[in-house]
């Protein structure tokens, strides 16, 4: 266990080192050095590492929940397009009467669709600090009840996954709607500004990379924080064997419950900060393939060290990048393939198989009730 936490200290701060170097190196490259210089680092090249960046954050949110506590989420889909949504109705409110319609009010959608005034869950988003709150309460608050009913009700395994999953393909559903009032198929684009500043200028997009890259530093410090601790010892005993957890007299629904909500928080973040970079956000964003996706990168990179996931995420939607691009027929089928391939060959992922910063795996059960005394009967109940 100890050389396992030695293992993992040394990833992370491999990890810390990367996400620092890009927070400061690619904006510097990209705004200080000139075009024809073979070192400058181009504006697309910026938004995409950048989204990159969002996705790796979505990884990590969802290998503590899954890599840590055993909760396979198929839904953090969900939880991401939430985040990304409430920016999306920020942003949207701060473009006011430049819209093509002119009307400071209604978004360009609602005056299409014949809307009078602004629903009441509209209101508010015209500031920044009460938009950011939404950005993380909203995703969080859905999974705080989720969680509730469903660990409550001792729900686990593939019928966890299945619900999770129906969580999801339900929510895109029902914004897919243009009654809904968040722009139906076409959800919510055209985004001018952030915070006044423009957001095509080469700076504001520096900024929102640098943003991305140090939200990954600090979701991996509050994440290895977690699962360094105490509550990590027992979130892997959850994980590896969960009634005798219970039996030691652990309440495993709070345990569950606080990582889930936790976990969908940084995804909220993490749709939060996509959303500028990408410049739109709709209803395909919920689609139950994109949260099968998240799973995928969390497998290749190696599940349940955290840095594997971002490492896993960079990497897969590189490959998507460049295969789409050369080969898109075939990039589904390449996908499928590479989520085999890791299952077989590659069961703790790419991070697993380098010796140097192989998982953490670590049992949790392995004198958790000895170390850390078995908890009273009456703390249990």
């Amino acid at each position: 266990m100890r050389a396992s936490l030695l293992i993992n200290q040394r990833g992370g701060q491999v990890l810390l080192a990367c996400m620092v170097a890009l927070a400061v190196g690619v904006p510097a490259l990209n705004l200080m050095v000139p075009a024809s210089s073979a070192f400058h680092v181009p504006d697309y090249m910026v938004g995409l590492v950048g989204k990159y960046l969002c996705f790796a954050l979505l990884a990590m949110a969802l290998d503590l929940v899954w890599g840590y506590c055993g909760i396979l989420s198929l839904g953090h889909g969900a939880f991401f397009a939430l985040g990304g949504y409430a920016m999306g109705m920020h942003l949207m409110r701060q473009i006011g009467d430049r819209g093509v319609y002119g009307n400071a009010e209604l978004p360009d959608f609602m005056v299409f669709l014949n809307w009078k005034e602004l629903p009441w869950y509209w209101h508010g988003f015209d500031v920044f600090p009460f938009a950011m709150l939404m950005v993380m309460a909203v995703p969080g608050v859905l999974a705080f009840v989720f969680g509730w009913f469903a660990f409550r009700s001792r729900v686990t395994g593939v019928y966890l996954s299945i619900i999770t999953q129906a969580m999801t393909f339900a929510l895109m559903l029902a914004f897919f709607r243009n009654d809904m009032g968040f722009g139906g198929n076409n959800g919510l684009t055209d985004f001018k500004d952030l915070l006044g500043f423009d957001l095509q200028a080469p700076g504001v997009r520096a900024a929102l990379f640098a943003a991305s890259a140090m939200a990954v530093a600090l979701a991996y410090l509050l994440c290895r924080a977690i699962t360094a601790s105490r509550l990590g010892r027992v979130l892997l005993a959850i994980r590896d064997a969960e009634s005798r957890a219970r039996f030691l007299g652990y309440r495993v629904e709070y345990y569950k419950l606080f990582t889930f909500t936790v976990s969908a928080v940084l995804a909220g973040i993490a749709g939060a900060l996509y959303v500028p970079q990408v410049g739109i956000i709709n209803p395909s964003e919920f689609a139950p393939a994109a949260s099968i996706e998240v799973v995928i990168w969390v497998a290749v990179g190696g599940r349940g060290t955290l840095y594997g996931a971002v490492l896993g995420a960079m990497l897969v939607n590189y490959a998507k990048t460049y295969f789409t691009g050369t080969l898109p027929e075939l990039w589904l089928y390449m996908l499928g393939g590479l989520f085999v391939a890791t299952t077989i060959f590659l069961p703790k992922g790419i991070v697993g198989a380098v010796p140097t910063f192989g998982g953490s795996g670590g049992k949790g059960l392995g004198g958790l009730g000895k170390r850390f005394g078995r908890p009273s009967n009456q703390a249990a109940e």
